[in-house]
């Protein structure tokens, strides 16, 4: 018998699960609000994005594949198929890692670091209108708190 097969279940409060719904519907909503805007106003795909501004924030402004697929929550073939079309529309570059003949870099092109100077400010409008802007300062504090305590539980170390 394994681990799980010997455990109770446990299921979720009643305020649990209205929790888990109200966080899944203020996610998808303020996702597809801030897909919209960068899609209608820099036709940037939010997900192309995020991979711009983390390799914008990254050491020399590149990162390994994998790193970046981690960092953005993508399967390596998903990221890899994003990095195909930044890398066509001259966004991202590939670099050879110098110490792993297997391993790929995605860099941060000049068009790149261009497109999301102009798409952040779209971006950061969005994240005020959405979400900050309707949250004092304490709540904001609190939901870090709280959401932070909840990616604590899955980060190892």
């Amino acid at each position: 018998m394994t681990a799980l097969q010997t455990r109770p279940v446990r299921h979720p409060t009643s305020a649990g699960m209205t929790a888990w719904r109200a966080f899944l519907n203020m996610h998808a909503m303020i996702t597809r609000r801030l897909e919209a805007e960068l899609m209608s106003e820099e036709d940037l795909p939010l997900a192309s994005y995020d991979v711009l501004v983390q390799l914008a924030e990254a050491p020399e402004r590149r990162l390994r594949m994998t790193e970046l697929a981690g960092a953005v929550l993508l399967s390596r073939s998903g990221l890899t198929r994003l990095v195909d079309r930044l890398t066509r529309d001259g966004l991202v570059t590939r670099q050879a890692c110098e110490d792993d003949a297997r391993g790929t870099y995605a860099v941060l092109a000049p068009d790149g670091l261009s497109r999301l100077r102009k798409a952040s400010k779209v971006h950061l409008r969005g994240v005020e209108e959405h979400m900050t802007g309707r949250l004092t300062d304490n709540e904001l504090t609190t939901l870090t708190r709280l959401l932070d305590r909840l990616h604590a539980v899955d980060v190892p170390g």
